[in-house]
């Protein structure tokens, strides 16, 4: 249901999907089925990236689907229009400050789990484990001011 919820809150968005730590690829391969392409995940783990490159093949997504060894601190996502998250709350504060140096305007943010401390969302969607929340940089940038 998580899945469902964050990708309702990219539906009719254009430009490329990241998905920051992106583990078994579930979000990556929904955002591709759903058109939101490209669309790409970076792991670190070896064995989740081996699982969700696994899951793209046997789904026909290899070569359409990327899932990279990458640390997520160290890409440029200046690119980047749909990104979500779904990490702990003690990386959304340095990760909002990346976010904020690096995504354009029109850029939508969307984190799972756990909201984004010092930001209001555009919108939220679902309840308790199942809740995401949209971010819009634009929004996020005027309010930061």
């Amino acid at each position: 249901r998580q899945v469902a919820n964050a990708l309702a809150l990219l539906r009719g968005r254009a430009g490329k999907t990241v998905d920051l730590g992106s583990g078994d690829g579930r979000l990556v391969l929904e955002a591709h089925r759903q058109g939101l392409r490209p669309a790409l995940g970076y792991e670190l783990n070896p064995w989740l990236l081996c699982l969700a490159n696994y899951r793209a093949w046997k789904a026909g997504y290899h070569g359409k689907v990327s899932f990279l060894k990458k640390d997520l601190w160290k890409v440029n996502l200046s690119d980047c229009h749909n990104v979500i998250v779904f990490l702990a709350p003690s990386v959304k504060p340095p990760l909002a400050t990346k976010l904020l140096a690096e995504l354009p305007d029109d850029a939508r943010v969307v984190a799972g789990r756990f909201p984004f401390p010092s930001w209001t969302p555009s919108s939220t969607l679902g309840q308790g484990l199942e809740q995401v929340w949209a971010y819009d940089m634009k929004e996020v940038r005027r309010e930061a001011q």
